[in-house]
């Protein structure tokens, strides 16, 4: 079984913490705001990329 096409990561201190595949957007940018609810805190990143394009959709926190 191959992964979902949305990819987040989830990183503490510059590592890595956690991944999640999901085949759907729609429910992988719910799960990114639960992460971000959950690990966002200074030192923490969340980003979540679409697979197939190689394009990241969003990260926490945004850019600078």
């Amino acid at each position: 079984m191959q992964p979902g096409r949305f990819h987040l990561t989830l990183t503490t201190a510059g590592r890595p913490a956690a991944h999640g595949w999901w085949g759907s957007e729609e429910t992988a940018r719910r799960k990114f705001a639960s992460w971000v609810g959950d690990w966002g805190r200074p030192g923490a990143r969340v980003t979540l990329v679409d697979e197939e394009t190689g394009e990241t959709l969003t990260t926490w926190p945004g850019e600078a």
